[in-house]
């Protein structure tokens, strides 16, 4: 693993041009397969390795757990949106702050993860009905601009791949 960003175990995620529907295809059994994946990730582990960072100066394996429905709920919800509305302007959040929050450190990770099952069977049964048409629709991000919804999908295909490498690698 020498060589590796242990930031970035996967690699720094690429804004994709174009997605083709192959390539959405993968992205969705990716999203789809990411609550599982997590709980493999995280099976067997103590609270003391729950709690120790999975890089030096990194978050802890419970806040990337955590952290990963409160990112996937702010994406189905801005989908939601780039669905029913005309490229709405979507509202970041403070990431490394909501890390922080007392539900982050106190809350059992199955909590989480019964979330992010819960809410990835929504957001997969949205996406696999999305429309040639609807895979076009497109968010404003304030800081990134505006992105197509088939743009998003590789995002978090990526951000849940990325999510369990750091689980993965810390022990």
């Amino acid at each position: 693993m020498r060589g590796i960003d242990p930031r970035f175990p996967i690699g720094v995620f690429t804004m994709p041009r174009t997605v083709t529907p192959e390539e959405r295809a993968a992205c969705l059994t990716r999203i789809a397969a990411l609550p599982a994946r997590l709980r493999v990730a995280v099976a067997g582990l103590t609270e003391s390795q729950l709690d120790t960072p999975y890089r030096s100066g990194g978050w802890t394996v419970r806040q990337v757990v955590h952290h990963l429905p409160d990112s996937h709920m702010n994406s189905y919800v801005r989908f939601k949106l780039a669905l029913t509305e005309a490229s709405p302007v979507i509202k970041p959040y403070d990431e490394a702050a909501w890390a922080l929050l007392g539900d982050t450190r106190d809350t059992p990770v199955e909590t989480s993860l019964a979330i992010l099952e819960a809410l990835h069977t929504r957001w997969v049964v949205l996406l696999r009905g999305l429309s040639e048409e609807q895979w076009g629709r497109t968010m404003r991000h304030p800081e990134n601009g505006l992105l197509r919804l088939d743009q998003v999908l590789a995002l978090y295909a990526w951000h849940g791949d990325h999510h369990v490498a750091h689980i993965t690698g810390a022990f």
